[in-house]
């Protein structure tokens, strides 16, 4: 494992178009993935088994759970809960990290 102090930012870079994501740890009881989200890009709908926190690190995004929109930017969270219904939406170019949680 990596000891280097690094941005989370600097792991993922934007591109046109795309989404773009880099696993920084992947183990049995959980994952921690960063995101670049072109500007328009999203999630569609889906659930997951496990809840998951959502650290906007740059960028604003809109996020939907069960329905209801959360608009977040750079420096906000949000836990989106197992089992319910989520979806993402880049209202501009913006990363996020992502860490689930299976447990």
């Amino acid at each position: 494992m990596e000891t280097e102090v690094k941005y989370l930012k600097d792991l993922v870079d934007y591109q046109e178009g795309s989404v773009v994501s880099r696993e920084v740890i992947s183990k049995p009881a959980g994952t921690v993935t960063v995101f670049a989200f072109d500007a328009g890009q999203g999630l569609s709908e889906h659930t997951a088994p496990f809840d998951a926190f959502v650290q906007v690190i740059d960028g604003e995004v809109e996020i939907r759970i069960s329905g209801e929109p959360h608009h977040l930017k750079a420096g906000e969270m949000i836990i989106m809960p197992a089992g319910e219904p989520h979806a993402l939406k880049a209202t501009g170019r913006f990363k996020m990290l992502l860490v689930m949680i299976r447990g």
